[in-house]
């Protein structure tokens, strides 16, 4: 039989990383989840161990940070975090540092949330910065690297985005339209991302995966 694991979770007061926390508080899979957050989450169980941090001084937690899984969903948007500049420093440079410190750590698997149409060679800033941190977490000694890539999340957020929130409606109404060539900009709900992120990492499996939009349309 083998021996629970533990897991370690960023970015779980989001969208996706909300619904990850809870599956793999429920997973058997696992018998610790540390959660890493700027801010303590308004939630308590037996399995969970919080760490609050300065994502700009990660190194100093890294002897907390610990596990053989790590989901990361962090990530923001360019008006949300106020400039190109501190949206890179959120989706790249927070993601890698936490991806450098687990590897070093001796983690098993990275998992993280990155975009449809992520390229480092990108005209589209967003899809570059996501492109240059896949790249730069596919190079780190894990045993396996998961890049899941959805399409527009659906699902409540906390904060409201009013132009995601519109699209997310249209998404709704005309989601019909998304078939066969089109399926893989279908919006996907956050949940759904979560679940093709813990069953993947139930594979146990090693290299560099990609996991795009529509594959994971099956978890819905």
């Amino acid at each position: 039989m083998v021996s629970p694991k533990a897991a370690l979770i960023a970015g779980a007061s989001g969208l996706v990383g909300s619904h990850c926390l809870q599956l793999l508080l429920h997973s058997p899979r696992y018998s610790k989840v540390i959660a890493v957050g700027r801010k303590k989450l308004d939630i308590s169980h037996p399995k969970l161990q919080q760490i609050i941090v300065d994502f700009d001084d990660l190194g100093k937690h890294r002897h907390s940070l610990i596990a053989d899984d790590v989901y990361c969903c962090l990530g923001t948007t360019i008006k949300q975090a106020g400039s190109k500049e501190n949206f890179r420093k959120v989706d790249y440079t927070y993601v890698v540092n936490l991806a450098k410190i687990t590897a070093a750590h001796f983690a098993a698997q990275f998992l993280v949330v990155s975009a449809l149409g992520a390229d480092a060679d990108s005209r589209i800033f967003y899809n570059q910065v996501k492109g240059e941190m896949e790249e730069a977490v596919k190079k780190l000694p894990f045993t396996a690297v998961h890049i899941f890539q959805p399409s527009l999340l659906l699902g409540e957020r906390q904060e409201v985005r009013f132009g995601e929130k519109a699209a997310e409606v249209f998404m709704k109404g005309a989601g019909f339209l998304f078939n066969g060539p089109l399926r893989k900009y279908k919006g996907i709900p956050a949940k759904s991302v979560a679940k093709a992120m813990l069953e993947a990492a139930k594979q146990d499996g090693g290299g560099v995966l990609v996991h795009p939009n529509e594959q994971m349309q099956q978890f819905a």
